[in-house]
């Protein structure tokens, strides 16, 4: 009966941290909203909440590519527009990759990739003092699995706000 009591309690107290998180709102976000925030007001204008929610972070690459696609393209062009908007807002671009391949290979194409979204940014007349590159390789996967659909996340170039 003190088992059952303590499995209740326990149960409890999840779901209470859940809720106190605001992950009991069923948007599944990982910090309780849609946009991973952690509230659910709008973004304050400018930051990296306000990038992620309404222009996009990222974009995402073929297999052992650094070509940007049409999609890729436009998120990029989107990003360029909300970095002429908040010109003091200063970015680094991360470099990333799936888990395949040799950590020295996926440093390189990281790196590759991280490239081409700040030349693409250049190119649209972004500043390069605004923009930094960095490459994780295949060191900080967005999604853990060994699969296309996890890989397929994990290959990207993620903006993010350094203000």
């Amino acid at each position: 009966m003190v088992k059952k009591i303590l499995c209740l309690m326990a149960a409890l107290v999840l779901v209470s941290a859940c809720d106190t998180l605001g992950m009991g709102d069923g948007s599944g976000g990982a910090n309780g909203s849609a946009n991973g925030s952690g509230h659910n007001g709008p973004a304050k204008p400018g930051t990296q909440e306000d990038l992620v929610v309404n222009v996009g972070d990222r974009v995402f690459f073929a297999l052992n590519q650094s070509d940007l696609s049409s999609e890729a393209r436009a998120t990029l062009d989107r990003q360029a527009a909300w970095l002429k908007k908040y010109g003091t807002a200063n970015v680094t671009i991360e470099g990333h990759c799936d888990e395949r391949g040799t950590r020295e290979f996926n440093l390189a194409l990281g790196e590759r990739r991280a490239t081409a979204v700040k030349n693409y940014l250049v190119a649209d007349g972004i500043s390069a003092a605004r923009v930094k590159t960095i490459s994780y390789g295949k060191e900080r996967p967005a999604v853990v699995g060994s699969n296309e659909a996890a890989w397929a996340q994990n290959r990207r170039g993620v903006t993010v706000v350094s203000q």
